[in-house]
């Protein structure tokens, strides 16, 4: 695909000034697939690169779509498998996904929101979850749409604030964040589990 939208594999000659790209939290192997192909080409291009997370993302789709409204807090939850949810709440500012707690993962009946929260809106697979989150914040949620999913094109106008602010990553900079500290998957010899 690549070769059909740059054949000469000119990045900068095509007027592209950077390479944002989603961080995570998400599925490991495709956070580290994403971010090799970025690194790869920042690295060749002699670009630098934009971080965006996927739940940030998701929130400004979100808004783009009219999920949400400027003035609404969004909670924004994915499923991380393993009974847990990875989830961060969102303001906007300059119709922007502004981040106002998190990212965390947790199971979804730990998830703890600071203070009194009004206009809260939930998106996003972790709501699959709904009947787990504390009562106060199910409660308090006013509309849910656990089938929203982050499109790429809503990770430009974040990463264009970002770029604007100079929030750049150099090539050997660029990384997956994974938001949990350890990891609960165990290859099979771990598991105790005869090959």
């Amino acid at each position: 695909m690549l070769r059909e939208l740059l054949p000469d594999g000119d990045l900068r000659a095509q007027g592209i000034d950077a390479i944002a790209y989603a961080n995570g939290p998400g599925s490991f192997t495709g956070l580290r697939i994403a971010a090799s192909v970025v690194q790869g080409l920042a690295y060749t291009s002699n670009l630098p690169a934009i971080p965006i997370s996927t739940l940030a993302c998701q929130a400004q789709t979100a808004l783009r779509t009219k999920v949400v409204e400027e003035g609404d807090l969004v909670l924004s939850m994915l499923d991380a498998r393993i009974n847990e949810v990875y989830w961060a709440l969102f303001s906007f500012q300059n119709e922007l996904a502004t981040l106002s707690q998190g990212p965390a993962v947790c199971v979804p009946q730990a998830v703890c929101l600071d203070g009194a929260v009004t206009r809260l809106k939930g998106i996003g697979s972790g709501f699959r979850y709904l009947e787990l989150l504390p009562q106060e914040i199910a409660v308090a949620v006013s509309v849910i749409d656990a089938d929203l999913l982050p499109s790429a094109r809503d990770l430009i106008p974040l990463a264009v604030r970002e770029y604007q602010s100079g929030n750049t990553q150099q090539a050997s900079e660029v990384l997956p964040v994974y938001v949990r500290e350890e990891i609960s998957w165990k290859k099979i010899p771990q598991q105790g589990k005869s090959q």
